[in-house]
C-alpha cells in the first residue's frame, strides 16, 4: 500500500499542471477555465532512494521495485464548498480519501489567468 497525496488549491493555481510534471504525463488537461479538472486525475510517482540503489549494487536482485507515491489531481475549492457550492460534497468527499495533502498556492499576477477572488495576496 502506498501513500496517496491529493494535490488542492483554489481553481487556475496550477494544480493539473504540477500533477503534469511530477506524474511526467500529461494526463491532466490544464486549461484555464474554472472545473477544467472534475474528476480527479490519478498517477503514480516513484521515489527516488540513493538507498534502494546501493541495495541493488550489494544484492544484484532480479528486480527492484521502488517506492510509490499516488498522486491526486483533485478539483478546485470555491468559497462556500462546504455548503455544497461549485463541486463542493464531491471536492470533501475526493480529500477524505487521500492521506496527504500538497496544497498550491499561486503567489504572482496574470492577467490572462482566470481568477474569482479578488488581488494576490499573500
Amino acid at each position: 500500500m502506498s501513500l496517496k497525496a491529493g494535490i488542492v488549491g483554489l481553481p487556475n493555481v496550477g494544480k493539473s499542471t504540477l500533477f503534469n510534471a511530477v506524474s511526467n504525463s500529461a494526463k491532466a488537461q490544464a486549461s484555464n477555465y474554472r472545473f477544467c479538472t472534475i474528476e480527479p486525475n490519478t498517477g503514480l510517482v516513484n521515489v527516488p532512494d540513493p538507498r534502494l540503489n546501493k541495495l541493488e549494487e550489494l544484492v544484484n536482485p532480479e528486480r527492484v521495485v521502488p517506492t510509490q507515491i499516488e498522486i491526486v489531481d483533485i478539483a478546485g475549492l470555491v468559497r462556500g464548498a462546504s455548503k455544497g457550492e461549485g463541486l463542493g460534497n464531491k471536492f470533501l468527499a475526493n480529500i477524505r480519501e487521500v492521506d496527504a495533502i500538497i496544497q498550491v498556492i499561486r503567489c504572482f499576477e496574470d492577467d490572462n489567468i482566470l481568477r474569482d477572488e479578488g488581488p494576490i495576496n499573500p
